[in-house]
């Protein structure tokens, strides 16, 4: 690319007078997110709680319509802000280079012409007559502007100096002219559509926005981020930021602050709406089979972030949410750093970011915060899928539920997330409680193996569970008067065949009844699952609570499973919803409990 400044006019830049511009952008987005927060926190509530009928419903409507509006612009601004802070930062660095340079030739006596090419005095001796060598000029092509006599003769000195000079100013001209051209583009590309209505379309161009602002920014804001450290240390990097700093981070990065790992609740919450947002924009109109049911996942939870909670129950978090794998999403029923009590739902195998997750495994959480906060209403309960569940609609990739790959990977992530819970909690005293259910308690199981046990983690409670990959409840790690079961009698997960057995089944057919009998000999206490020993034996040792039987296997519309999914419900089973708030709220002494299988 040809150069179109002249290192004088690359000399003169006031990139201040960009930075000035970045923050009247700054501002500008400041202020479409409090208007946004005063429509959604006062306006909305208020007249969902004074007013009723179809002319309300309508208002609620466009307020809604509104907000989303002053989202957009909230979005759209803070990228023009860091688009402008970050050419400015380029910029700046190009500035430095040069200063550097006419520095070294203002030093050496040379002189710096307007096209870059540097001139240098005569110097050194010659090889023959010892006479001085000539002076000449240096450009950034390397050739000479003046020739010295032929013959024998030694370099002059100077001359290399000046040719490195001369390269270093042309690279800082060159590097600016393809700055400036690359965020010209990027300028002409942040605009926005004429209405005011701002539909998926237009979320969809301002997630192509983002990504591209992203990529310019890179050196700017995103090397920062602090991916590869500890929770307590990505807590202590975002309390150091100045405010246009963290404001900054939000407006470009959402979907990277929004699901890191020791970064406050709140702020958390507020990238991952706009985040949700860019993602709807993202899927909107793509119609591969992932994206479609992921959409839908995502509008189901948007429209509960949208709706009003109703009297009695906690407000919502988005602590997470992305398109990465089967989906991710974190959501919190009260605010996880405030509680004294906390609990995190593991769901297992079939969950995905899909509306039946949105819908159901939400539930499971909600229902488990309403029931915490009766017993102590400083307590909530998060819905936390941060991993694949094994699918078994996947084809060969279903035998993923019969490994333990899932379940390690996903109880990696598990810890960080308890972790970042630890770090961010106000609380000196705060009670932990992970709760995995179906594969999710092997998932749960597996964190207690890595490292020192699942951070900050006081109470494991594992139902419909298939075994958790240890024996014994000690080996959790959080004492076995610290570990409690559920199992209702007709969830066919708590009663699957130990590997051994399904292995004799299968010789059986081959070999006869002898293979059977080597299949009980591998389990003689008949007490083991495909994951390892019964959680609801007496062998393994943990507290047995009381649950319902669940309806049976066969019914009159035929096979159910349905004793495996209702563990949560009160209003289906609410002997274990009931335990399970009280060991949510730190009350596990008032349990209800069951004898062993």
């Amino acid at each position: 690319m040809t150069p179109t400044l002249t290192w004088a006019q690359l000399r003169d830049l006031k990139c201040a007078e960009l930075e000035g511009a970045a923050d009247g952008w700054g501002r500008s987005s400041n202020r479409a997110d409090a208007a946004r927060d005063r429509i959604e926190q006062q306006l909305l509530t208020g007249l969902r709680d004074t007013q009723e009928g179809e002319a309300a419903q309508a208002a609620v409507a466009r307020l809604r319509q509104l907000g989303r509006n002053f989202q957009y612009v909230y979005t759209e601004c803070g990228l023009l802000r860091t688009t402008l802070n970050s050419l400015a930062h380029e910029v700046k660095t190009q500035q430095r280079v040069l200063k550097e340079a006419l520095d070294d030739a203002a030093a050496l006596k040379f002189t710096v012409h307007a096209d870059g090419s540097v001139t240098y005095p005569a110097g050194g001796e010659g090889l023959i007559d010892g006479a001085p060598l000539w002076g000449g000029t240096a450009s950034s092509s390397g050739a000479p502007g003046l020739l010295p006599p032929s013959g024998l003769v030694a370099p002059n000195p100077h001359a290399a100096r000046a040719q490195d000079i001369a390269d270093r100013v042309t690279g800082a001209v060159r590097a600016a002219a393809e700055i400036d051209w690359r965020y010209a583009g990027i300028l002409r590309r942040l605009r926005a559509e004429e209405g005011l209505k701002v539909p998926d379309s237009t979320w969809k161009d301002a997630a192509g926005d983002a990504a591209e602002v992203r990529d310019a920014a890179g050196a700017y804001l995103k090397d920062a981020i602090p991916h590869d450290a500890s929770p307590a240390e990505r807590r202590d990097w975002w309390a150091g930021l100045t405010q246009e700093q963290r404001e900054e981070y939000l407006a470009v990065y959402p979907d990277q602050i929004g699901n890191l790992d020791g970064i406050p609740a709140l702020v958390r919450d507020a990238a991952n709406r706009d985040n949700l947002q860019l993602l709807i924009g993202k899927l909107e109109g793509r119609d591969d089979e992932k994206s479609v049911t992921q959409l839908a996942g995502l509008r189901e939870i948007d429209r509960q972030l949208g709706a009003a909670a109703k009297p009695g129950e906690p407000p919502m978090f988005l602590l997470g949410v992305s398109d990465e794998g089967n989906g991710r999403a974190i959501v919190s029923y009260g605010n996880p750093d405030t509680a004294k009590n906390v609990a995190a739902y593991v769901p297992g195998l079939n969950t995905s970011l899909d509306e039946d997750f949105a819908k159901n495994d939400l539930k499971r959480a909600l229902d488990t915060a309403k029931g915490a906060r009766y017993h102590d209403p400083s307590s909530a309960a998060v819905a936390w899928l941060g991993y694949d569940a094994p699918q078994a609609i996947d084809g060969l990739s279903s035998l993923a539920v019969a490994g333990d790959g899932r379940a390690v990977e996903g109880g990696r992530r598990l810890s960080e997330f308890t972790a970042g819970l630890s770090a961010t909690n106000e609380n000196d005293d705060l009670h932990l409680t992970a709760i995995g259910h179906s594969y999710g308690s092997r998932t749960v199981g597996a964190a207690t193996q890595q490292g020192s046990g699942i951070p900050g983690v006081d109470d494991i409670v594992l139902v419909g569970s298939p075994g958790v990959g240890v024996d014994h409840a000690e080996d959790l790690g959080v004492g076995k008067g610290h570990v409690f079961v559920g199992a209702a009698e007709n969830d066919v997960v708590t009663i699957l065949p130990s590997k051994q057995q399904a292995a004799a089944g299968v010789a059986g057919s081959l070999f006869g009844p002898f293979a059977y009998v080597a299949g009980d000999l591998a389990d003689q206490g008949d007490d083991d699952l495909w994951f390892g020993r019964d959680p609801a034996s007496e062998s393994f040792g943990a507290k047995r609570f009381r649950v319902d039987d669940g309806p049976g296997l066969v019914g009159g519309a035929g096979p159910s499973i349905a004793a495996h999914s209702q563990y949560f419900d009160p209003k289906r089973d609410a002997a274990s919803a009931h335990n399970i708030s009280l060991i949510s709220a730190g009350r596990s002494d008032k349990i209800n409990t069951q004898e062993y299988r």
